[in-house]
This record gives structure tokens, sequence and C-alpha cells, in this order.
């Protein structure tokens, strides 16, 4: 059975990483995906690299790079120089027989192309198109250009992660960009319901600096009720302890700790019941806030036993404890070979390439992230030809003019 968004065509203007992923996860739920690149180069993260995915049979041609592989995967490429008037047009028929737009180019980059909101509309009052730029369409930032690294720093991501004595930290994926291609998908998917209602279209506002601010979730909603900046703490809570990583006999183990119960049975496991009764530590509040003197001793606990024997011991009386899982160990890992997180594709030109499934599942459709990302300009006569009825003349013609 095809994905839930069977029959949606998405054209995707968009490149990097946040509109990129919108338009995988559309495509993953069985849109119908027109991934518009420009001639020759594409996708700035095609050369993104190394490593890249050799192409089948060696030899010396460099074969997509593992970053653009992340986030197209599903999608048609057609290649148009739409800084051209031909170009322009190209796209603007595109648009007349598509349903959802993606860009993510600086504000009024495209209108100043004849590509904005408001031309499309007027080609499609029915397009839903959507804007990812770093500050937003409106307000004193509102051209400054965007990056996830100065992202999570400037939307306060880095105030809270990172040892307390360290400097401040960027975690290790490009987490806003992703957020955002997320809030996007959702965004447009709220947009496509929306115009069942009132058959109408609209623009949708998505700045990577609102996602941030927004997913700081919990952290930023204490500094609204308390007035007080949260403090880094390393991989430790700021609100539940223990809920940190501990070091062990020989290496580090997650202790996860959620409530008084779970406390008082860890602490019988670890030969220390008089913890659990000791006024400092028997409630969580009462642990946060004697943080300094805890931590330490159950650090020593923690040391008198190897990680897979906490692990085994603790999960035995329902007290959350893991391991830290580097990308080997996930591909080992029997839950993830259970729920195949891990999958073999076909591939252009490398025959096939190890990928990522979707995350999401559904009891009677289906996600379709079985097609591997396209190679640059593959679609192009076929969506050209077929969607907009270019004989072999004219593509021809354009392509000798260097606008395909």
């Amino acid at each position: 059975m095809p994905g839930p968004l069977h029959g949606v065509r998405v054209l995707d203007l968009s490149r990097i990483l946040a509109g990129p992923w919108a338009g995988q996860l559309l495509a993953d739920l069985g849109a119908e995906v027109i991934k518009v690149e420009r001639p020759e180069v594409g996708d700035d993260t095609r050369s993104w690299g190394p490593p890249f995915l050799p192409p089948a049979g060696g030899g010396a041609a460099r074969g997509e790079s593992a970053y653009f592989l992340c986030a197209n995967r599903g999608k048609k490429s057609v290649t148009i120089d739409f800084a051209r008037p031909e170009g322009q047009a190209l796209v603007k028929r595109l648009a007349a027989q598509s349903d959802i737009l993606l860009e993510n180019f600086k504000v009024d980059g495209l209108a100043r192309l004849g590509l904005g909101p408001e031309d499309m509309a007027k080609v499609n009052p029915r397009l839903i198109y959507c804007s990812i730029t770093g500050f937003g369409q409106t307000g004193p930032y509102r051209a400054h250009p965007g990056y996830d690294f100065l992202m999570q720093g400037m939307g306060g991501l880095m105030s809270v992660t990172g040892e307390p004595d360290g400097e401040p930290m960027k975690v290790g994926v490009a987490v806003t960009d992703v957020f955002t291609g997320m809030y996007a998908a959702t965004s447009v998917l709220a947009a496509l319901a929306e115009r069942e209602r009132s058959g109408l279209g609209q623009h949708v506002d998505i700045a990577l600096f609102d996602v941030q601010i927004a997913t700081l979730a919990n952290q930023i909603m204490s500094y609204l009720v308390s007035g007080q900046q949260p403090p880094r703490l390393g991989n430790a809570h700021p609100s539940i302890v223990p809920y940190q990583v501990f070091p062990t006999l020989d290496g580090h183990a997650i202790l996860a700790i959620g409530n008084d119960e779970q406390f008082r049975r860890f602490t019988q496991l670890a030969g220390a019941p008089e913890l659990a009764l000791d006024e400092r530590f028997a409630t969580n509040p009462a642990r946060v806030t004697n943080r300094a003197v805890l931590i330490p001793l159950l650090e020593a606990l923690m040391r008198q036993r190897p990680t897979q024997g906490w692990i085994s011991a603790l999960e035995t009386i329902g007290v959350p404890c893991g391991p830290i899982n580097n990308f080997a160990d996930l591909e080992a890992h029997e839950q993830v070979r259970a729920r195949g997180i891990f999958k073999t594709v076909p591939h252009p030109s490398a025959g096939s390439m190890r990928s990522v499934a979707n995350p999401m599942r559904f009891s009677r459709t289906q996600v379709e992230d079985e097609r591997a990302s396209p190679l640059l300009g593959a679609d192009t006569q076929d969506v050209l030809g077929g969607m907009l009825g270019l004989s072999g003349e004219e593509l021809g013609a354009l392509r000798l003019a260097g606008v395909v």
C-alpha cells in the first residue's frame, strides 16, 4: 500500500539540511518530491565530504556525499537555473502543478526572481509555500543568514550544554536544522489539512532561531518560571538526581532514576540503603538541592561494578540504566536489528548503500524509505517532459543554453 501522502506533490527548492530534511520526510510518507538543483553543481552538500559513497566497480570517480545522502532520500532531481528567466518560467509551471513548495533562500531572495510567495499564489492559489530562514520573515534580523552552529549559540542551547567549568558546547548533530525540518514538515501538513476546508494555500514562515528557542523545552520554561539561568551540568539533569553518566569499574553507564522508589531500590542493590533514608536524599527535590554531596557518594558506589553488571542487575529491579553505545554498537544491537533500523537499499551508481529507516510506523500504510537519494539531474527529462510536456527538441535547446 502506498504511503499516506501518496498523490501529494512537493517542489523542493531548498538545499543544505533543514529544508531537504523536511522534503525527505514528506517523500518517506509517500509524496512525490521534485528537488530542483543548480545545473552542474547541484545542492551544496553534494560536495560536502569525505566520506563519499563509492560507485560500483570503484575507480577514480567520486560518488555521492554521505551528507547529501542523509537528507534527500526518495526525491527526484531536476536541474534548472532559475536565476534566468527561462528557468523561472519552468519553476512556475512546476509550481502550478504542485501542492507544496519548500525553499530556504534569504528573505525576499526568490521574490526578486519573481518566485516569491505572492508570485506563486497567482500561479497556484492552492499552493502551500514554506520559507525556511535563519530569523524569519519579520524583525530586525530578518535579512541575517542563519546557520545551525550560530543558532545553537544565539538560541540558548549552548548556554546549557557542556561541562560546568568547560566552554559552552554545541550538540554533535545539527539539531536546530533537523528540528526546523520537522517543524516545517508538520506546518505544511497542517496547512494541507486546512486547505481541505478553505481551498486555499498559504505562506508558512519557519525560522531556525524560533525553532531553537522553542525546543529548549523544560530548560526555557524553568527560566520563565524562576527567572534563573539554568547552569551547564554536563551530562546531569537540572531537575532530576541522579540522572547522568557515572564511571564504572570498566567504563561508563547512564543512571536515570526518575522517582524516589527507584532511588530506594537502587540504594538497596548498591549496598547503601541508608542513603534513601537520609532526609537530604529521600526525595528528588532534596537530592537536587544536595546534588554536590550525593553525586560523589554514588560515583564511589558505581565504580565497584562493571557497566554490564550494573545494567543487568538494575534491569531486574526496574531501575533505568544503560550503556553509551557507539555507532558500531548500534549496528550490532538486537533491538536495532529487530526493528530494521539499518537497511540496505538500491543506489543508481553504487549498486546499493546502507541507510537509516524512517522511524514512523503505520498500521495500514507504509513509509517509502527504500529509494536512495537521486543523482544530479537524473529526473530532469522525465519531469519536464512528462509534467510540462516539453519535447525532446525543447529540452535539447534548454540544455544547450545551460538552463537545465
